[in-house]
């Protein structure tokens, strides 16, 4: 029996490791083995800013990554959440009746759809700024080595 409530923790919690699809899934979940892989390289580009500044273009090229990840994660943490009890236990726990007790919405369940809401939407615009900001100021810069 696979529980909502969990399920929505390790999205948000675990997400970008890819905690919650193996979990649902097991550990033979392509996604799940995945997931880590643009974390890491986010990861990677946020150190490669810090040893060698934000003018690196593989950096704001990379750090963007992780924020879409968790931003990712989030999301689907909500959609866990948010899913109703039925189709819940339909889709996660086949064998068990419409109204199981794992597919129910409880307090902790909401806690994780808003902790998920605030951090990914928080995360997802200021990755979606740093990329525009990254990206403008790049452009500027070519602009005035052509003009000069």
């Amino acid at each position: 029996m696979k529980n909502k409530t969990i399920a929505a923790w390790l999205a948000f919690v675990g997400g970008p490791l890819g905690l919650h699809r193996f979990y649902l899934h097991g550990l033979g979940d392509l996604v799940g083995w995945m997931l880590p892989i643009p974390t890491a390289l986010g990861l990677y580009g946020i150190e490669r800013a810090r040893l060698i500044g934000l003018d690196d273009g593989v950096s704001w090229l990379l750090i963007p990554l992780v924020g879409f990840t968790i931003a990712g994660c989030a999301l689907t943490a909500i959609f866990y959440g948010l899913m109703s009890q039925e189709k819940w236990n339909a889709r996660f726990n086949a064998g068990a009746a419409e109204d199981a007790a794992p597919g129910r919405t409880g307090w902790l369940t909401i806690g994780a759809v808003v902790c998920s809401l605030l951090i990914g939407s928080t995360v997802l615009m200021a990755s979606i700024a740093f990329s525009f900001q990254r990206y403008f100021e790049h452009q500027v810069e070519e602009g005035r080595k052509i003009s000069q």
